[in-house]
């Protein structure tokens, strides 16, 4: 029996130990993962190119991951102490008592101060996300059954639409089918972006692994989200939000460029640089009307018609 107890302990650690290597290696693991895009079996998170990303890695691998893991083995090892120790074999005679004071302190103070750990991250990072600061520019994304729709206003550069990429042009082009689209969302680098997300149809999500965002698009309401780029590439994602038959072919792809390179490209769209809007056109000059001509002067009233002359009396006759 104790031999068999000692050989479960030894199996324990053993497990214990590979968890926890297993935790502890995965920055190695994400060094190795493709920046920007899926990699096929890999473990944890993508590697992430924007400040909330890393807050966001350091909370799940730094702080959630270790502790959920020494909890989940401190809890197998505590039921399989309880399937040796006291199963009916080696513990014929059951204990009376049901409660124990010291252990029912213990595990209800043990979590709420381990639950308070994690709220000083988690409220950090809660805040981070919602703590915007002053955007260089915002796009406008509006999800639509079952493709995209970018607007730049401050760019000057009207809705276009973002479809996938067909199978065979993706090949041609040696990008990831389901990732690539025929127009990307092109952005520039170091620079604080707003999104401003929405849907046309039915709720979508604007999601984007490498930077750490996910936004629902809700037709008939305005949500947004940020973010800034840290170095140059192409970057994907997709709709997160289950929004038909076609949903698993609505990607989202993101190009990070130079500064150059991105106001190069707002000139082929017809844009305009940020904060370099055209004046609006000075309107007409009002052209003063000439004054009315005066009336003609009314015409003289009519003469009055001369008076009809009285006829003369007849003479008296002459006297005789």
């Amino acid at each position: 029996m104790k031999s068999r107890v000692q050989g479960i302990r030894a199996g324990l650690a053993s497990a214990a130990a590979a968890a926890m290597t297993m935790v502890w290696a995965l920055p190695a693991l994400a060094d190795e993962m493709r920046v920007g895009q899926p990699t096929p079996g890999a473990i944890g998170l993508q590697p992430g190119v924007t400040p909330l990303k890393h807050d966001a890695t350091f909370f799940h691998n730094v702080i959630l991951l270790p502790i959920i893991t020494v909890i989940t083995l401190f809890v197998l090892v505590l039921l399989v102490w309880v399937m040796v120790r006291y199963n009916k074999k080696a513990n014929p005679t059951p204990a009376k008592w049901s409660h124990n004071t010291a252990i029912e302190v213990a595990w209800t103070i043990v979590p709420v101060l381990i639950l308070m750990f994690i709220a000083i991250f988690s409220f950090r990072l809660l805040y981070a996300y919602n703590d915007m600061p002053k955007p260089y520019m915002t796009i406008k994304a509006t999800g639509y059954q079952w493709y995209w729709g970018y607007e730049y206003p401050d760019n000057g550069i009207s809705e276009f639409v973002s479809n996938i990429l067909p199978e065979d042009k993706a090949k041609a082009q040696k990008v990831p089918y389901l990732l690539a689209t025929t127009e990307p969302l092109v952005v520039p680098v170091g620079k604080p972006v707003r999104v401003q997300v929405t849907g046309a149809d039915v709720i979508h999500a604007f999601a984007v692994p490498a930077f750490g965002i996910i936004s629902d698009a809700v037709p008939g309401r305005l949500n947004e989200t940020w973010f800034t780029i840290e170095k140059a590439g192409v970057y994907y994602g997709n709709c997160r939000e289950l929004c038909g038959s076609e949903h698993a072919y609505m990607p989202i792809e993101v190009r990070a460029v130079s500064q150059a390179e991105f106001d190069a490209w707002v000139a082929t769209k017809g844009g305009y640089k940020v904060g370099a809007a055209p004046a609006p056109a000075a309107p007409a000059p009002v052209t003063a009307a000439a004054p009315a001509a005066a009336p003609a002067p009314a015409a003289a009233p009519a003469a009055a018609p001369a008076p009809s002359a009285t006829p003369a009396p007849a003479s008296a006759p002459a006297s005789n």
